[in-house]
């Protein structure tokens, strides 16, 4: 398949996802109305906030208001998402909600078209692309995809961020550095994320290359500078807090003041903060704390698969390792962010890490010989299973989200 016959396949897989999604929430499960007044429901909660810094930018009191009221202090959240939806909101004419929306849509595309765009490069089979689609289609969070929310603008950035830093194409440290600036002006954990390039160096040449600093980072120096150059989003984003307002760290302050986040860097390191209790569907905090759960079981899970001897695979080792980083980075600082307000939300920070841990197990399971058909059966059947069940439940989030009923 030549390259651009490959791009268009992937456009147009990733769109028919995207389309599904629409199709699912709109059609299917938004409130009676209009075609209009349905879509206008994916609006819901933080919608809002990115709606208020498009039409009036961001402001706030320092120290910030000790409550959410957005029209005092809105500096809560990272500025790329907004950003984008401006320029469809004043370049076009339209709708702030409107504007939203389709930011995040487009993104949704470019998410899912990058997630194709890897599996025709390491040639996974279609029957793991179907599935490994299937896996991230069914999370119950899969939703915020295309909804008024950042989820699919930073999944886009990460992906591409991850997909050009490993190609080899002449203009693929440019659109590298562009996909990691937008990743980090997108989401905090964007910050982290960036050190992808510095980790696959890290498992390509050897840890042991640290005993001498100095040669290391000559030898490292692109990797380096890729990590840098992607962490600019955020760093642009504290200057311009830090001369607006005194204070580089605005962002946190107001989370703090309005959300009561107060970070707890030990949480994953606490056994009461693991439930194992089967949330009720009326109770989105619980599914949120079983998802903490279930992130931390994914996650060790995927490191014995990677550690035992009998099925480990060399091959890829160092791109997978830099995804398996940034879906740790991701879980670890989320999980430490809403530890003090009983883990809510972190039902759509965890479906981040699950789409980067679905990714990189296709890279795993593709260097294995196809299996018997017993096994295969088994596999397809499993994944059925999760995907009736998973769209089930995100069916009824779906449901009450479009209803303005708070989910995640």
């Amino acid at each position: 398949m030549t390259r651009s016959r490959l791009l268009l396949w992937s456009l147009a897989a990733g769109l028919l996802l995207t389309v599904v999604q629409l199709a699912m929430a709109v059609g299917l499960l938004a409130p009676e109305g209009t075609l209009s007044d349905r879509y206008s429901t994916l609006v819901q909660h933080d919608s809002y906030w990115f709606m208020n810094i498009v039409d009036r930018g961001y402001q706030t009191i320092v120290p910030p208001i000790d409550h959410k009221v957005m029209e005092v202090s809105n500096v809560a959240f990272f500025p790329a998402y907004p950003a984008i939806a401006a320029l469809f909101r004043y370049g076009f004419h339209i709708d702030t909600d409107t504007a939203l929306l389709i930011s995040a849509q487009l993104a949704a595309w470019g998410f899912w078209s990058y997630f194709f765009l890897f599996c025709k490069r390491w040639d996974v089979s279609p029957a793991l692309q179907i599935c490994g689609a299937l896996l991230i289609l069914a999370h119950p969070a899969a939703f915020f995809l295309v909804a008024g929310y950042s989820e699919s603008l930073f999944l886009m950035a990460l992906l591409g961020f991850i997909y050009w830093s490993t190609a080899e194409a002449s203009s693929a440290k440019i659109l590298a550095a562009a996909h990691g600036i937008l990743m980090s002006a997108t989401r905090i954990v964007g910050i982290v994320c960036a050190a992808f390039p510095v980790v696959c160096s890290l498992f390509q040449t050897g840890w042991r290359g640290l005993i001498e600093p100095r040669r290391w980072l000559r030898e490292h120096r692109s990797a380096i500078g890729m990590t840098l150059v992607a962490g600019c989003g955020a760093m642009g984003f504290f200057v311009y807090s830090q001369l607006c307002w005194g204070h580089w760290d605005i962002y946190m302050l107001t989370q703090a003041a309005g959300w009561g986040i107060i970070p707890d860097y030990l949480a994953v390191f606490k056994p009461s903060n693991y439930r194992w209790l089967v949330p009720g569907l009326d109770n989105p905090t619980e599914a949120s704390q079983l998802s903490m759960t279930l992130g931390a079981v994914l996650l060790v899970g995927i490191a014995l698969c990677e550690l035992l001897p009998s099925i480990r695979r060399r091959a890829g080792l160092p791109i997978r390792a830099g995804i398996y980083f940034c879906a740790a980075a991701i879980y670890y600082l989320s999980v430490s962010g809403v530890a003090c307000v009983n883990m809510e939300s972190m039902l759509r920070y965890e479906f981040a890490v699950h789409a980067l841990i679905v990714l990189a197990f296709l890279n795993f399971l593709r260097q294995f010989r196809t299996p018997p058909m017993v096994v295969r059966a088994f596999g397809i059947g499993a994944v059925a299973l999760f995907t009736a069940a998973g769209l089930c439940v995100q069916g009824w989030y779906v449901w009450n989200f479009t209803r303005g009923n708070w989910v995640a």
